[in-house]
Protein backbone atom coordinates (compact mmCIF):
# COMPACT_ATOMS: atom_id res chain seq x y z
CA UNK A 1 0.00 0.00 0.00
CA UNK A 2 1.54 3.64 -0.64
CA UNK A 3 -0.53 6.73 -1.04
CA UNK A 4 0.10 10.78 -1.19
CA UNK A 5 -2.79 12.65 1.07
CA UNK A 6 -2.89 16.49 1.90
CA UNK A 7 -1.74 16.74 6.02
CA UNK A 8 -5.30 18.83 6.11
CA UNK A 9 -7.27 16.40 4.79
CA UNK A 10 -5.76 13.51 6.81
CA UNK A 11 -5.96 15.35 10.16
CA UNK A 12 -9.51 16.02 9.50
CA UNK A 13 -10.48 12.28 8.93
CA UNK A 14 -7.99 10.85 12.07
CA UNK A 15 -9.50 13.83 14.16
CA UNK A 16 -13.08 12.69 13.52
CA UNK A 17 -12.39 8.71 13.66
CA UNK A 18 -9.56 8.42 15.95
CA UNK A 19 -11.68 9.98 19.15
CA UNK A 20 -13.56 6.67 19.39
CA UNK A 21 -10.84 4.37 20.41
CA UNK A 22 -10.45 4.22 23.74
CA UNK A 23 -6.96 4.93 25.50
CA UNK A 24 -6.36 1.62 26.99
CA UNK A 25 -7.16 -1.28 24.90
CA UNK A 26 -6.52 -5.24 26.03
CA UNK A 27 -7.34 -6.17 22.15
CA UNK A 28 -4.38 -4.57 20.32
CA UNK A 29 -5.94 -4.16 17.11
CA UNK A 30 -8.49 -2.01 18.81
CA UNK A 31 -6.09 1.05 19.70
CA UNK A 32 -5.30 1.09 15.46
CA UNK A 33 -7.02 3.25 12.68
CA UNK A 34 -7.93 0.68 9.56
CA UNK A 35 -6.27 2.21 6.19
CA UNK A 36 -7.20 1.51 3.00
CA UNK A 37 -5.86 2.72 -0.45
CA UNK A 38 -8.27 2.61 -3.39
CA UNK A 39 -9.35 3.60 -6.83
CA UNK A 40 -11.34 6.28 -5.25
CA UNK A 41 -8.70 7.53 -2.20
CA UNK A 42 -8.24 6.85 0.93
CA UNK A 43 -10.65 5.87 4.20
CA UNK A 44 -9.99 5.44 7.95
CA UNK A 45 -11.71 3.41 10.27
CA UNK A 46 -11.87 3.05 14.05
CA UNK A 47 -13.98 0.97 16.53
CA UNK A 48 -14.45 0.00 19.85
CA UNK A 49 -16.39 -2.44 19.01
CA UNK A 50 -19.85 -0.89 19.73
CA UNK A 51 -19.55 1.97 17.39
CA UNK A 52 -17.06 2.59 14.50
CA UNK A 53 -15.96 5.29 12.51
CA UNK A 54 -15.25 5.24 8.75
CA UNK A 55 -14.25 8.37 6.92
CA UNK A 56 -12.81 8.70 3.25
CA UNK A 57 -10.25 11.33 2.18
CA UNK A 58 -9.14 12.37 -1.17
CA UNK A 59 -5.60 11.02 -1.99
CA UNK A 60 -3.16 9.93 -4.81
CA UNK A 61 -3.07 5.97 -4.47
CA UNK A 62 0.08 4.91 -5.99
CA UNK A 63 -0.21 1.27 -4.77
CA UNK A 64 -3.58 -0.16 -3.51
CA UNK A 65 -3.92 -2.39 0.12
CA UNK A 66 -4.83 -2.01 3.83
CA UNK A 67 -2.56 -1.10 6.22
CA UNK A 68 -3.09 -0.56 10.38
CA UNK A 69 -1.20 2.20 12.84
CA UNK A 70 -1.90 3.25 16.18
CA UNK A 71 -4.91 5.73 16.17
CA UNK A 72 -3.79 8.28 18.96
CA UNK A 73 -0.16 8.23 17.68
CA UNK A 74 -0.62 8.69 13.82
CA UNK A 75 -3.16 11.36 14.52
CA UNK A 76 -0.28 13.36 16.89
CA UNK A 77 2.05 13.03 13.81
CA UNK A 78 -0.47 15.23 11.89
CA UNK A 79 -1.11 17.00 14.03
CA UNK A 80 2.83 18.72 14.68
CA UNK A 81 3.38 17.86 10.94
CA UNK A 82 3.45 21.51 9.03
CA UNK A 83 0.80 22.96 7.01
CA UNK A 84 0.46 22.19 3.79
CA UNK A 85 2.33 19.37 3.84
CA UNK A 86 2.03 16.01 1.79
CA UNK A 87 2.18 13.15 3.66
CA UNK A 88 2.86 9.59 2.14
CA UNK A 89 2.30 6.56 4.09
CA UNK A 90 3.44 3.47 2.92
CA UNK A 91 3.36 -0.02 3.89
CA UNK A 92 5.28 -3.02 1.78
CA UNK A 93 8.02 -4.90 1.23
CA UNK A 94 10.62 -6.42 4.22
CA UNK A 95 9.34 -3.91 6.70
CA UNK A 96 6.21 -4.76 8.40
CA UNK A 97 5.87 -1.28 9.67
CA UNK A 98 4.51 1.51 8.06
CA UNK A 99 5.83 4.52 6.95
CA UNK A 100 5.27 7.38 7.08
CA UNK A 101 7.05 10.99 5.08
CA UNK A 102 6.36 14.51 4.84
CA UNK A 103 9.56 16.92 4.13
CA UNK A 104 12.54 15.85 6.06
CA UNK A 105 10.60 13.80 8.56
CA UNK A 106 10.27 10.14 8.50
CA UNK A 107 8.19 7.73 10.90
CA UNK A 108 7.98 4.50 10.65
CA UNK A 109 5.02 2.62 12.97
CA UNK A 110 4.17 -0.57 14.14
CA UNK A 111 1.72 -2.13 11.96
CA UNK A 112 -1.09 -5.22 13.04
CA UNK A 113 -2.21 -7.04 10.05
CA UNK A 114 -5.00 -5.60 8.18
CA UNK A 115 -7.16 -9.05 8.69
CA UNK A 116 -7.25 -8.64 12.52
CA UNK A 117 -9.51 -5.45 12.60
CA UNK A 118 -13.13 -6.48 13.15
CA UNK A 119 -15.13 -4.17 11.04
CA UNK A 120 -19.08 -4.51 11.94
CA UNK A 121 -21.34 -6.31 9.88
CA UNK A 122 -23.16 -4.10 8.14
CA UNK A 123 -27.00 -5.19 8.56
CA UNK A 124 -29.95 -4.44 6.50
CA UNK A 125 -30.97 -1.05 8.37
CA UNK A 126 -34.65 -0.89 7.51
CA UNK A 127 -35.69 2.65 8.00
CA UNK A 128 -33.99 5.61 6.24
CA UNK A 129 -34.40 9.20 6.29
CA UNK A 130 -32.48 12.31 6.16
CA UNK A 131 -32.54 15.23 8.67
CA UNK A 132 -31.09 18.84 8.76
CA UNK A 133 -28.02 18.99 10.43
CA UNK A 134 -28.92 22.22 12.91
CA UNK A 135 -32.20 19.81 13.54
CA UNK A 136 -30.30 16.71 14.72
CA UNK A 137 -27.61 18.92 16.78
CA UNK A 138 -30.62 20.66 18.05
CA UNK A 139 -32.46 17.58 19.96
CA UNK A 140 -29.22 16.56 20.81
CA UNK A 141 -27.94 19.61 22.80
CA UNK A 142 -31.72 19.85 24.31
CA UNK A 143 -31.43 16.66 25.65
CA UNK A 144 -27.88 14.99 26.50
CA UNK A 145 -27.16 16.30 29.56
CA UNK A 146 -29.92 14.65 31.26
CA UNK A 147 -28.50 11.24 30.27
CA UNK A 148 -27.90 8.83 32.96
CA UNK A 149 -24.28 7.75 33.65
CA UNK A 150 -25.36 5.24 36.13
CA UNK A 151 -24.59 1.92 34.75
CA UNK A 152 -26.79 -0.36 36.94
CA UNK A 153 -29.51 1.14 34.86
CA UNK A 154 -28.04 0.66 31.59
CA UNK A 155 -31.36 1.52 29.00
CA UNK A 156 -31.33 5.40 30.37
CA UNK A 157 -27.84 5.82 29.39
CA UNK A 158 -28.46 7.59 26.10
CA UNK A 159 -31.29 9.63 24.12
CA UNK A 160 -34.59 7.63 23.68
CA UNK A 161 -35.23 8.22 19.54
CA UNK A 162 -38.66 7.32 18.60
CA UNK A 163 -41.35 8.81 16.12
CA UNK A 164 -44.24 10.39 18.42
CA UNK A 165 -47.89 11.86 17.31
CA UNK A 166 -48.85 14.70 19.49
CA UNK A 167 -52.25 16.36 19.17
CA UNK A 168 -52.17 15.01 15.08
CA UNK A 169 -48.71 16.65 14.86
CA UNK A 170 -45.55 13.69 13.81
CA UNK A 171 -42.56 14.54 15.34
CA UNK A 172 -39.39 12.90 15.52
CA UNK A 173 -38.64 12.74 19.78
CA UNK A 174 -35.73 12.66 21.69
CA UNK A 175 -35.71 11.85 25.01
CA UNK A 176 -33.48 11.35 28.03
CA UNK A 177 -33.76 11.22 32.17
CA UNK A 178 -31.45 9.75 34.91
CA UNK A 179 -34.85 9.88 37.35
CA UNK A 180 -34.21 13.11 38.72
CA UNK A 181 -34.28 14.99 35.70
CA UNK A 182 -36.09 14.73 32.25
CA UNK A 183 -35.39 16.63 29.11
CA UNK A 184 -37.94 16.26 25.69
CA UNK A 185 -37.13 17.89 22.33
CA UNK A 186 -38.74 17.54 18.93
CA UNK A 187 -38.75 18.47 15.16
CA UNK A 188 -41.07 17.34 12.65
CA UNK A 189 -40.85 13.84 11.01
CA UNK A 190 -39.01 13.54 8.33
CA UNK A 191 -40.24 11.51 5.27
CA UNK A 192 -39.22 7.85 6.16
CA UNK A 193 -39.26 7.85 10.25
CA UNK A 194 -42.68 7.00 10.33
CA UNK A 195 -42.23 3.46 10.65
CA UNK A 196 -38.70 3.21 12.84
CA UNK A 197 -38.45 1.50 15.42
CA UNK A 198 -38.16 3.10 19.29
CA UNK A 199 -34.38 2.93 19.99
CA UNK A 200 -32.02 4.12 22.58
CA UNK A 201 -29.08 5.44 20.99
CA UNK A 202 -26.05 5.15 23.33
CA UNK A 203 -24.12 8.04 25.27
CA UNK A 204 -21.21 7.75 23.18
CA UNK A 205 -22.43 7.41 20.10
CA UNK A 206 -24.57 10.85 20.92
CA UNK A 207 -21.62 12.66 21.84
CA UNK A 208 -19.56 11.35 19.01
CA UNK A 209 -22.37 12.22 16.42
CA UNK A 210 -22.32 15.48 17.97
CA UNK A 211 -18.78 16.26 17.46
CA UNK A 212 -18.95 15.27 13.81
CA UNK A 213 -22.38 17.66 13.34
CA UNK A 214 -19.40 19.91 13.89
CA UNK A 215 -18.01 19.84 10.29
CA UNK A 216 -21.38 18.84 8.73
CA UNK A 217 -23.30 21.69 6.56
CA UNK A 218 -25.43 18.96 4.43
CA UNK A 219 -28.44 17.02 5.87
CA UNK A 220 -27.60 14.02 7.63
CA UNK A 221 -28.52 10.93 6.58
CA UNK A 222 -29.74 8.52 9.22
CA UNK A 223 -30.71 4.30 9.03
CA UNK A 224 -32.21 2.44 11.62
CA UNK A 225 -32.48 -0.75 12.74
CA UNK A 226 -34.02 -2.72 15.82
CA UNK A 227 -29.77 -3.64 16.69
CA UNK A 228 -28.10 -0.43 15.45
CA UNK A 229 -28.43 3.01 14.46
CA UNK A 230 -26.19 4.39 11.18
CA UNK A 231 -25.20 7.92 10.85
CA UNK A 232 -23.61 9.64 7.62
CA UNK A 233 -22.19 12.64 7.56
CA UNK A 234 -21.17 13.77 3.92
CA UNK A 235 -17.58 11.80 3.93
CA UNK A 236 -17.83 10.54 7.30
CA UNK A 237 -20.05 7.63 8.29
CA UNK A 238 -20.61 6.42 12.01
CA UNK A 239 -22.43 3.14 12.59
CA UNK A 240 -23.38 2.55 16.51
CA UNK A 241 -24.73 -0.67 18.35
CA UNK A 242 -28.28 0.67 20.26
CA UNK A 243 -28.98 -0.32 23.65
CA UNK A 244 -30.84 -3.55 24.37
CA UNK A 245 -33.29 -2.39 26.47
CA UNK A 246 -36.99 -0.43 27.23
CA UNK A 247 -37.16 2.92 27.46
CA UNK A 248 -39.01 3.59 30.82
CA UNK A 249 -42.87 5.25 29.93
CA UNK A 250 -41.75 9.02 30.25
CA UNK A 251 -44.67 10.18 29.56
CA UNK A 252 -46.33 9.16 33.15
CA UNK A 253 -43.34 11.56 34.46
CA UNK A 254 -44.39 14.64 32.61
CA UNK A 255 -46.88 16.67 34.62
CA UNK A 256 -49.69 17.90 32.49
CA UNK A 257 -51.90 19.76 35.47
CA UNK A 258 -49.92 21.88 37.53
CA UNK A 259 -51.13 25.08 38.02
CA UNK A 260 -48.87 27.49 39.80
CA UNK A 261 -46.93 29.48 37.37
CA UNK A 262 -43.48 31.38 37.07
CA UNK A 263 -42.16 33.14 34.99
CA UNK A 264 -38.57 34.44 35.49
CA UNK A 265 -35.32 35.74 33.44
CA UNK A 266 -34.02 32.89 32.54
CA UNK A 267 -30.40 34.44 32.75
CA UNK A 268 -30.73 36.54 35.56
CA UNK A 269 -32.42 33.36 37.56
CA UNK A 270 -29.60 31.58 36.39
CA UNK A 271 -26.72 33.53 37.90
CA UNK A 272 -28.57 34.04 40.80
CA UNK A 273 -28.79 30.19 41.92
CA UNK A 274 -25.19 29.88 40.47
CA UNK A 275 -23.87 32.43 43.43
CA UNK A 276 -25.91 31.00 46.32
CA UNK A 277 -25.26 27.77 45.14
CA UNK A 278 -21.55 28.30 46.08
CA UNK A 279 -21.95 27.51 49.72
CA UNK A 280 -23.90 24.50 48.97
CA UNK A 281 -23.44 21.23 49.96
CA UNK A 282 -21.35 19.77 47.38
CA UNK A 283 -23.43 16.18 47.28
CA UNK A 284 -27.31 17.46 47.11
CA UNK A 285 -26.41 21.24 46.05
CA UNK A 286 -29.93 21.71 47.63
CA UNK A 287 -31.48 25.53 46.45
CA UNK A 288 -34.94 26.44 48.21
CA UNK A 289 -37.43 28.41 45.96
CA UNK A 290 -39.62 30.75 48.06
CA UNK A 291 -42.87 32.57 45.89
CA UNK A 292 -44.04 35.11 47.31
CA UNK A 293 -45.70 38.26 45.28
CA UNK A 294 -43.54 38.47 42.61
CA UNK A 295 -40.55 37.93 44.39
CA UNK A 296 -38.60 34.27 43.69
CA UNK A 297 -36.34 34.14 47.10
CA UNK A 298 -33.49 31.91 46.47
CA UNK A 299 -31.97 30.27 50.03
CA UNK A 300 -29.47 28.15 50.31
CA UNK A 301 -28.45 26.71 54.05
CA UNK A 302 -25.01 24.93 54.70
CA UNK A 303 -24.38 24.02 58.54
CA UNK A 304 -20.53 24.16 57.53
CA UNK A 305 -20.14 27.21 55.11
CA UNK A 306 -22.94 29.18 56.04
CA UNK A 307 -26.34 30.72 54.46
CA UNK A 308 -27.01 32.76 51.30
CA UNK A 309 -30.12 34.14 49.76
CA UNK A 310 -30.91 36.13 46.30
CA UNK A 311 -34.19 37.86 45.66
CA UNK A 312 -35.35 37.39 41.83
CA UNK A 313 -38.60 39.15 40.51
CA UNK A 314 -40.72 36.85 38.36
CA UNK A 315 -43.66 36.96 37.00
CA UNK A 316 -46.41 34.75 39.20
CA UNK A 317 -49.55 35.58 41.34
CA UNK A 318 -48.50 32.59 43.64
CA UNK A 319 -47.35 33.14 47.27
CA UNK A 320 -46.72 31.32 50.22
CA UNK A 321 -45.29 28.37 48.26
CA UNK A 322 -41.84 26.45 48.72
CA UNK A 323 -39.77 23.97 46.66
CA UNK A 324 -36.03 22.78 46.33
CA UNK A 325 -34.08 21.45 43.80
CA UNK A 326 -30.51 20.41 42.80
CA UNK A 327 -28.66 23.44 41.47
CA UNK A 328 -26.77 21.73 39.20
CA UNK A 329 -30.34 20.19 37.84
CA UNK A 330 -31.47 23.70 37.93
CA UNK A 331 -28.41 25.32 35.87
CA UNK A 332 -28.45 22.45 33.08
CA UNK A 333 -31.97 22.85 32.36
CA UNK A 334 -31.34 27.52 32.39
CA UNK A 335 -28.61 26.73 30.17
CA UNK A 336 -30.85 25.31 27.47
CA UNK A 337 -33.63 27.61 27.52
CA UNK A 338 -33.26 29.96 24.26
CA UNK A 339 -36.14 32.61 25.05
CA UNK A 340 -35.62 34.81 27.59
CA UNK A 341 -38.14 33.71 29.84
CA UNK A 342 -37.97 30.21 31.76
CA UNK A 343 -41.64 29.12 32.58
CA UNK A 344 -41.63 26.77 35.98
CA UNK A 345 -45.23 25.01 36.26
CA UNK A 346 -45.23 23.52 39.66
CA UNK A 347 -48.28 21.08 41.53
CA UNK A 348 -46.71 21.21 45.16
CA UNK A 349 -43.40 20.73 46.81
CA UNK A 350 -43.49 16.37 46.67
CA UNK A 351 -44.30 16.71 42.65
CA UNK A 352 -42.52 16.79 39.50
CA UNK A 353 -42.32 20.41 38.23
CA UNK A 354 -42.15 20.95 34.59
CA UNK A 355 -40.13 23.79 32.70
CA UNK A 356 -40.75 25.21 29.50
CA UNK A 357 -39.07 27.68 27.34
CA UNK A 358 -40.49 30.89 26.06
CA UNK A 359 -38.32 30.53 23.24
CA UNK A 360 -39.03 26.53 21.84
CA UNK A 361 -42.59 24.91 21.61
CA UNK A 362 -40.57 21.89 21.06
CA UNK A 363 -38.63 21.01 24.29
CA UNK A 364 -40.06 20.51 27.62
CA UNK A 365 -37.53 19.52 30.86
CA UNK A 366 -39.22 17.87 34.50
CA UNK A 367 -36.59 18.39 37.81
CA UNK A 368 -37.79 16.30 40.36
CA UNK A 369 -37.44 18.09 43.99
CA UNK A 370 -35.40 17.70 47.25
CA UNK A 371 -36.71 18.21 50.38
CA UNK A 372 -35.08 21.00 52.34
Amino acid sequence: MKLTIERAALLKALGHVQAVVERRNTIPILSNVLITAGANGASFAATDLDIEIQESAAAQVEREGMATAPAHTLYEIARKLPEGADVTLELGGEDPRLSLKAGRSVFSLPSLPPGDFPMMPSEDLQHSFTLEADALARIIDKTRFAVSTEETRYYLNGIHLHAADEKGRKTLRAVATDGHRLALSECDLPDGAGGMPAVIVPRKTVQEARRLLEDADDDIRISVSDGKIRFGFGRAVLTSKLIDGSFPDYERVIPRGNEKLMSVENKRFAEAVDRVATISIEKSRSVKLSLDDGTLTLAVNNPESGQATEEVPVDSKEGGFAIGFNARYILDVAGQIEGDEARFHFADPASPTLVTDSGDADSLYVLMPLRV
